[in-house]
């Protein structure tokens, strides 16, 4: 299948209209921000039958209307539509767009990541530049996979509450 990968507008670390993962695998992507509808966004720009079409979408930085258009993408189009990306920020809140798919998916498929401790890591932890837990600040931080540390939801509340990042077991 054809892929058309949208890119949030505030994510420039590739370049304008370019996405890259963490392994370095890179390509084109339509520039998406919070004003603008997936559905216009792309139907223009599919160069191919769109019943082969398949749309992917990182999920935390997407808005609920955005999340209610690529419904639309799925019923009235028959296209696929993939999200991915966390549930939760820093601070264990939902993102807009991952409380939308919660509510509106009608598959869900959880990756996994594990915790120092071994166990599954649920929560994600932002380090300040003192290696604590970061208690404030924007929700969506573009870049700096160097902060964040997966882990469990008992070590999340003991960083949060003032312990090491990576306390002694």
């Amino acid at each position: 299948m054809r892929t058309l990968v949208f890119a949030p507008a505030i994510d420039t670390r590739a370049g304008v209209g370019r996405v890259r993962s963490r392994i370095g695998l890179e390509g084109p992507a339509l520039t998406l921000r919070a004003d603008r509808r997936p559905v216009r966004a792309g139907a223009n720009r599919a160069q191919c039958d769109p019943r082969r079409l398949r749309a992917g979408r990182r999920g935390p930085v997407l808005t609920r209307a955005q999340v209610q258009q690529l419904t639309e993408v799925a019923d009235q189009l028959d296209i696929p539509v993939l999200c991915y990306g966390l549930r939760t920020d820093f601070q264990g809140n939902l993102f807009e767009g991952s409380a939308a798919l919660l509510g509106w998916a009608d598959d869900l498929t959880e990756l996994k990541t594990i915790c120092h401790c071994g166990k599954k890591a649920t929560m994600n932890l932002r380090v300040g530049p003192d290696g604590h837990a970061a208690h404030d600040g924007a929700q969506i931080e573009i870049g700096g996979n160097e902060r964040y540390v997966a882990m469990c939801r008992r070590h999340y509340k003991k960083a949060m509450d003032g312990g090491l990042v990576f306390p002694t077991l």
